[in-house]
């Protein structure tokens, strides 16, 4: 049987709701939940918008890090790299791939780095000038302790990070990362921050403590945005 006809019979087939199981910590320990196909579409459709401010579109490229535990977040950005019709590349977001990272920055000569590590720029350190590599990248988005050093050599780094099970995108404002106000609510104690589950979530997460330094925002953001953004101490 061709490819072509069996992906039309697998699409023909019954699928379950789950799509994921999220495991992610919290000041507690490890929390489960569930996620829906439906849960990951809304998702995808929500980082689409966001790269869309960042002016992603199709024809050019991006370079992803990430590692397979993170599925769950990265599948979003990998539905909506497509949707967007940009063409991209994945390295591992370990230190011990910063090569792949090296090469495809190269090769792809990318518009946008999405998940950089600190552990990749580590890695990077030794054999390349991180400002020299990265200034001329239009769209770098990075996790919290990579930000301080690279913007520290003059890249416009904005945060890429796991709020918990959501996703938090800095806009191009760079006034805090936003979070889907429509699928979660995110807060603070005691300088620490907190998210539960929003109403439509097939899994119920009360309130829970992330263990994690930061401090949250309501106020409209200059891009326009309402959705909460949450300004996390080690990207400071």
């Amino acid at each position: 049987m061709a490819r072509a006809d069996t992906l039309a019979r697998a699409r023909t087939l019954d699928r379950p709701e789950l799509a994921y199981l999220v495991r992610f910590p919290t000041a507690d320990g490890t929390r489960d939940m569930d996620l829906t196909w439906a849960e990951l579409a809304r998702d995808t459709d929500w980082v689409t918008a966001r790269l869309r401010e960042h002016g992603l579109g199709a024809g050019q490229r991006a370079l992803l890090t990430t590692s397979g535990f993170e599925g769950f977040w990265c599948h979003a950005v990998i539905g909506a790299l497509r949707a967007l019709k940009v063409t991209y590349g994945i390295a591992e977001a370990m230190g011990w791939d910063h090569r792949r990272t090296s090469v495809f920055h190269r090769e792809l000569a990318p518009h946008a780095v999405i998940g950089l590590s600190a552990q990749t720029l580590e890695g990077l350190a030794g054999t390349a000038d991180i400002g020299e590599m990265f200034r001329s990248t239009s769209v770098v988005l990075a996790r919290p302790a990579a930000v301080p050093p690279l913007r520290a050599v003059g890249v416009s780094a904005g945060v890429f990070s796991a709020v918990g099970p959501a996703l938090a995108l800095e806009c191009p404002e760079r006034n805090g990362a936003h979070v889907n106000a429509a699928e979660w609510r995110v807060g603070e104690r005691d300088g620490q921050l907190t998210v539960a589950a929003g109403d439509g979530r097939a899994s119920l997460l009360t309130e829970t403590p992330l263990g994690v330094a930061g401090h949250v925002t309501t106020a409209r953001c200059g891009c326009g945005s309402e959705d909460p953004r949450v300004l996390l101490a080690e990207a400071n």
